[in-house]
C-alpha cells in the first residue's frame, strides 16, 4: 500500500498549507500546468513524484515531463494527461486512447474541478483534483489523498485548502 496525494494546476503558486498535506504521502500526483519550476522544487523531498505537463508549461517543463504518462503501482495500471475533459464527454482522442491503454486509473487536470467518478462504460476511475494554485474561475484550492491498495484508491478524501486566492 501506498499513500498518494494528487495535485494539479498550480500554475506558479503553492502554499505551505497544500505543503502539509504532501509530507505524510509517499507519492505526489500533478497532473499538469505547473508554471513555474519553483513549484516542483518546494514540492518535500524524499517523495515519487509522476509528472505531466499542462497547457500552460513552457519548453522547459514540456522536456522535462511527459505529455501522457502511463505506470502500475500497487497492481493499478494509471493514465495520466492534463486535459482530459470529463465522462462521458472527453476531451478529443482521449476516449480512445483510455480504450487502448485500459487504464484501472484515468487522472487529469486542466477543469479546475474536483471530480472523482467510476466510468462503467471504460471501467475506469476518473479523477481530476481540481486545484491547488491561485489562477482560474475556482473557488476552492482542492486536492485529492488516497492509499493505493490491491488496485484500489481506498480511503479516497477531497482536501479542502482555502479559497482561491487566499495567501494562507
Amino acid at each position: 500500500m501506498i499513500k498518494v496525494a494528487l495535485i494539479s494546476d498550480s500554475h506558479s503558486y503553492i502554499d505551505g498549507k497544500t505543503i502539509e498535506h504532501l509530507e505524510d504521502v509517499d507519492e505526489i500526483w500533478h497532473a499538469g500546468d505547473i508554471g513555474e519550476e519553483s513549484v516542483m522544487d518546494s514540492l518535500p523531498k524524499g517523495k515519487t513524484l509522476r509528472v505531466v505537463f499542462g497547457n500552460i508549461d513552457d519548453k522547459s517543463a514540456r522536456e522535462r515531463y511527459p505529455e501522457e504518462l502511463v505506470f502500475e503501482k500497487e497492481g493499478a495500471k494509471v493514465m495520466m494527461l492534463h486535459i482530459g475533459g470529463k465522462p462521458p464527454r472527453y476531451a478529443k482522442g482521449v476516449k480512445k486512447r483510455i480504450k487502448e491503454v485500459k487504464p484501472n486509473i484515468f487522472v487529469c487536470g486542466h477543469s479546475h474541478i474536483c471530480k472523482v467518478e467510476f466510468d462503467h462504460e471504460l471501467g475506469c476511475l476518473y479523477m481530476n483534483p481540481g486545484a491547488i494554485g491561485n489562477h482560474g474561475f475556482h473557488q476552492v484550492k482542492t486536492l485529492l489523498k488516497f492509499d493505493l491498495d490491491e488496485g484500489k484508491p481506498k480511503n479516497l478524501r477531497v482536501v479542502e485548502l482555502g479559497k482561491r486566492g487566499s495567501l494562507k
